[in-house]
């Protein structure tokens, strides 16, 4: 299935402009407040600012972290425009991680720290609090890793020519349906000439 500019431009924007309303959202209503209950102690929203890189790692580090998210970006675009041929699930992995790289990429370059405000947390453990871009990256991300080294969806492998010129799977020879200028299977040589 080739690649569609409008599905990997369209699902990235939507991802950054989700990512940048939910971090606006945030930061009006749960800045300096308690930590606000979405599923029990589940999932919560709280409020924070990140300098470091996804997940609160790294925080208070002076190197330019934006430059990850440029990297990702570029590496994105660049394995799109390299392979002509992608099924909706790769596509969709990517969508995903550029999505993702973008809405970070955002806040560094407008506030210098990323917003984050999705708290996890699991029988007393806690998990870093993220956002949606986090979110994208992870889910493209696992997405590229599951899928990406995979066979082709069916249908989307080019068709290959035989070493007499046929082009194989599309009735030449080598199917076993025959063609315009062989005989048909079952038939004999003789009987075809005749």
């Amino acid at each position: 299935m080739s690649r569609s500019p409008a599905l990997l431009l369209g699902v990235a924007a939507v991802g950054v402009a989700l990512d940048q309303w939910t971090k606006h959202w945030a930061t009006q209503t749960l800045a300096f407040r308690e930590p606000m209950s979405v599923i029990g102690e589940l999932v919560q929203f709280t409020y924070t600012r990140n300098s470091g890189i996804a997940f609160g790692m790294f925080q208070g580090g002076r190197f330019p972290f934006y430059v990850f998210s440029v990297v990702a970006a570029l590496a994105v675009l660049w394995l799109w425009a390299r392979h002509p041929m992608l099924g909706r699930v790769r596509e969709w992995s990517l969508a995903l991680i550029l999505a993702g790289a973008l809405g970070n990429l955002v806040d560094r370059v407008r506030y210098g720290e990323v917003t984050d405000f999705i708290l996890l947390s699991w029988k007393g453990h806690d998990f870093p609090v993220f956002n949606v871009a986090d979110v994208c990256v992870t889910f493209g991300v696992a997405m590229f890793a599951l899928f990406w080294t995979k066979d082709p969806e069916p249908g989307t492998t080019p068709a290959t020519e035989d070493a007499h010129g046929s082009i194989a799977g599309a009735g030449g020879a080598g199917d076993g349906r025959g063609s315009a200028s062989g005989p048909v299977a079952g038939e004999s040589p003789d009987r075809a000439e005749s």
